[in-house]
């Protein structure tokens, strides 16, 4: 198979191998809405499939059984409709059986949990459909596609009934670096500078969909108007779609997820407890877990004099969301928001956090640079326990040649420049940050930022500058 596609090369490599394996092979995928699931396993395979369905998003059991249906009369199928998801999968064994050869029998089935309909046995036909038929012949490979992930990891990855280990393999589609973001621009034929990109990466994040929404004629500012702003914006309703399509029960996930926005540090599990109030009930640490599984969400723990394994922070990370709860949950009404407020206060702090949870998205592009990426490395962050300023570092990159890099992210639209005042705090942190965790190991201070550091008398501080450029490695 000789595919050209943006991105997902390391995806397609398992994929074609998996195919090519001689074996039987069970593969689930999971990601985000929006993402390119379906896209990929479409790409990849075109025409092979054997039996290909779709569940139907927010239908009842009756509709699902009809999409079903609909793929047992693409193989021939003429008899009723069956009333169990038991005998439909025995009517699907059948089929396959008499479509059996040496070639692999492909089945693919899309939206999976949409299947799962309340007291249907979905999921145990399923698995009865693998154990008996599937799993004993070699030349079937059957993968399912969901985006409701904590659905996808706890009733399928994760089962603890009939289907417990049956996975042989497992894809998390994740989120296009900055990298594969523009060369899925550049193949849609919008020609911008990295700025641009990285500006429009820091609003959309690396979700193809929403990057397949950008036109030929758009700025990002046009671009963004159009989206989020404007009278009938296409991404205005996509927010509450994303999370019900993820979470059965969104409610709790988009508390968490309005208590996160307001502490964009990062808290505390029990800080979340307290700020979300009686929604706990036992259920918080599998809620976190789940966003965290979704990549809305990630968890980092913070140095003492070592890493403190039992203080954690959890800290929104995904870009739509952040973006849409800081502009777009408020009322606006200025269909021309974002082209009239470019460089206001709020904007231009928004940029210098999301341009942090980029450069957190781009830690591997960062080792590459610093001629790190061989190196065994763990990455944390550090708080002030004793220093009354409340110091912090987000990201430091512990190496085993027993060297920290401190990285300080800036984002500017030129060379930065740095101030008497920003190298008094820089080396503050540093000299606290080696106090208070007692280190040894040596200290680089690393800048990272976009258009590199204006040499002044303040500037020679950093060993290492990381680059927009260098953010943009494959």
């Amino acid at each position: 198979m000789n595919i050209v596609m943006i991105g997902r090369s390391e995806e397609i490599k398992q994929l074609q191998s998996w195919y090519e394996s001689g074996r039987p092979e069970f593969v689930a995928i999971y990601g985000r809405r929006r993402v390119g699931k379906t896209f990929l396993i479409d790409e990849l395979f075109k025409s092979r499939f054997t039996f290909k369905i779709s569940g139907v998003i927010d239908g009842d059991k009756s509709e699902q059984m009809s999409a079903f249906m609909q793929g047992l009369r693409s193989l021939g199928y003429t008899g009723r409709t069956p009333a169990k998801w038991m005998d439909a999968f025995f009517l699907l064994e059948q089929l396959l059986e008499q479509q059996l050869t040496t070639e692999r029998c492909l089945i693919f089935i899309d939206e999976l949990p949409c299947f799962d309909t309340p007291r249907a046995g979905f999921v145990r036909a399923l698995g009865h459909f693998w154990n008996t038929w599937g799993q004993t012949h070699k030349q079937v490979m059957l993968i399912v596609c969901g985006s409701a992930t904590t659905w996808m990891i706890g009733n399928i990855i994760d089962n603890h009934g009939g289907l417990h280990n049956r996975i042989t393999h497992e894809i998390h589609l994740h989120p296009f670096t900055l990298s594969e973001t523009e060369l899925l621009l550049k193949d849609n034929g919008i020609m911008l500078d990295r700025l641009s990109i990285l500006q429009l990466y820091m609003a959309l994040g690396g979700i193809p969909y929403y990057l397949n929404l950008i036109e030929k004629s758009d700025s990002v500012a046009t671009a963004l108007d159009r989206l989020f702003f404007a009278e009938n914006a296409t991404m205005k309703q996509e927010y509450n779609r994303l999370f019900a399509s993820l979470f059965r029960d969104p409610a709790p996930y988009l508390q968490i997820i309005a208590v996160l926005t307001k502490n964009k540090q990062g808290i505390t599990r029990e800080q979340i407890v307290r700020a979300c109030g009686k929604i706990d009930n036992g259920h918080m640490s599998d809620y976190l877990n789940n966003l965290i599984k979704c990549d809305f969400v990630r968890y980092y723990h913070s140095k003492t004099r070592k890493i403190n394994k039992n203080m954690g922070f959890y800290q929104l990370t995904d870009f739509f969301v952040i973006f849409y709860n800081t502009f777009i949950e408020r009322p606006i009404t200025d269909e021309h928001y974002w082209t009239n407020n470019i460089q206001t206060s709020i904007s231009n702090v928004w940029y210098g956090l999301a341009f942090e949870r980029v450069c957190m998205a781009h830690i591997r592009q960062i080792k590459q640079t610093i001629g790190i990426d061989k190196i065994g490395t763990e990455y944390y962050s550090w708080r002030s326990q004793e220093s009354g300023n409340g110091a912090q570092i987000d990201l430091l990159i512990e190496r085993a040649d027993r060297i920290i890099n401190l990285c300080e992210m800036k984002y500017s639209q030129d060379e930065y420049r740095m101030t008497k005042e920003e190298d008094r705090k820089l080396r503050n942190r540093q000299a606290d940050f080696v106090y208070e965790t007692k280190t040894r190991f040596t200290i680089h201070p690393t800048l990272v930022t976009t258009f590199g550091l204006r040499k002044n008398e303040y500037s020679g501080g950093f060993v290492n500058v990381i680059t927009l450029d260098d953010l943009f490695l494959p």
